[in-house]
């Protein structure tokens, strides 16, 4: 059945990859199907709902290039979840009665789309999962291809998601400029708190970048610009135990003969026991639609703050997150080579029909293919095993 009408969106979160994705998608289809109908529903699966599209006319195929060059979304995102029928209700997506998998089926049939390109990560993908076995059984003629967005790098079996790698290079940029803030007072304890719920990948990654920064940094090696004092002095991830009262003798000693402490952690790290404390003290624990906590709301890197500051004796302590700064960036060369091989890819498999979110699939050589839908899930956890992260861990003398 040949392709016609193709539609796209891009949901939840933002990554250093959407923007450029919408762009490689429009640029390939120009290329290969020049005459295929492209539009964008708008603020991801809330324009899906509503009916609130945008036709990608002959002078947006143009600059679509042009894309590339920009971090966010042109089209808008949003966080809808199809599957929760009382929150697209309250929102005012759908009425009361009404399921949202019918509402979007019914609307992508209106606007007579045989192709839709989701773009996000596994909440996104996992809620086209949902669309497209409704699509499916109820008889609708639709291939669905999404693409793997998620800067923690945490999409079961995706090897490597779009945007975690500029993601990882913005975070240790941003950390550099705040670590500078150690000459503003003495025994400084800086926090920077990474993105990541449920795996360690980024604040890895990103505590990695930092420190390759900082050994391959000429500094003065006089008072405060001394290699030491800019660098990582702790890793922590969800992925691996620690024990507190170990690591503030290790980090005291540091405080004492540095003058400051700087923590990379995880905004995941902790989570267990902070949401435990709540809930023992009768507290409401803020969840958003899909039952993720508001890490926002209980502030991990305060409670890491709170746990180490009195034991390395902290003057001052600075928490800082990295999470909106390095999320909102364009993406970087090797995320743009990434993102082209994957849109390309998405292209190709939806003119043959074949539906699925397209990546490396871990379990299957790493070969680049339309991984079937119901083989995506969230939460692969970081392996804390990886030579580069223990080797990180021993430069750091927290092995």
């Amino acid at each position: 059945m040949p392709v016609t009408t193709v539609a796209m969106l891009t949901a939840g979160g933002l990554a250093p990859c959407l923007s450029s994705a919408v762009g490689g998608l429009i640029e390939r289809y120009t290329k290969v199907a020049p005459d295929v109908r492209i539009i964008a529903y708008r603020n991801g699966y809330a324009g899906l709902l509503k009916g609130d599209s945008v036709e990608v006319t002959p002078e947006v195929r143009e600059v679509a290039g042009r894309l590339h060059a920009f971090g966010g979304s042109p089209i808008g995102n949003s966080r809808v979840k199809l599957t929760n029928v009382k929150d697209c209700v309250k929102r005012g997506l759908v009425k009361e009665g009404q399921d949202p998998l019918h509402v979007a089926a019914e609307q992508l049939s209106r606007d007579c789309v045989d192709v839709l390109h989701t773009i996000g990560g596994d909440d996104t993908n996992g809620t086209a999962a949902d669309l497209a076995a409704y699509l499916r059984s109820n008889n609708y003629q639709l291939t669905v291809v999404g693409l793997p967005k998620t800067i923690d790098n945490d999409i079961v079996p995706i090897r490597q998601s779009l945007g975690a790698w500029t993601a990882a290079e913005q975070g240790a940029l941003y950390a550099r400029n705040i670590i500078a803030e150690h000459s503003t007072n003495p025994r400084m304890l800086v926090v920077h708190e990474v993105m990541g719920r449920n795996c360690g990948w980024l604040t890895a990654a990103t505590a990695l970048a930092h420190h390759q920064w900082v050994k391959s940094t000429q500094f003065a090696e006089w008072l405060d610009n001394s290699a030491i004092r800019w660098d990582v002095h702790a890793v922590f991830v969800p992925e691996r135990p620690f024990d507190i009262a170990e690591e503030a003798k290790r980090l005291r000693a540091i405080m004492d003969g540095e003058d400051g402490v700087n923590l990379f952690i995880s905004e995941g790290a902790g989570v267990t026991e902070i949401v435990s404390a709540m809930e023992a003290a009768g507290e409401e624990v803020p969840r958003d639609a899909f039952g993720h906590v508001h890490l926002d709301k209980i502030n991990p890197g305060q409670w890491f703050a709170k746990q180490f500051a009195a034991e390395l004796g902290a003057d001052k302590v600075l928490v800082q997150k990295s999470g909106y700064f390095s999320r909102s960036a364009a993406a970087n060369e090797a995320d743009l080579a990434l993102i082209r091989d994957c849109t390309n890819y998405a292209v190709d498999a939806a003119l043959r029909g074949e539906s699925g979110v397209v990546g490396q699939d871990e379990e299957r050589g790493d070969d680049l293919r339309a991984i079937e839908f119901e083989r995506i899930a969230g939460g692969k956890k970081f392996d804390v095993s990886v030579p580069w992260f223990t080797d990180l861990l021993r430069d750091l003398g927290q092995a």
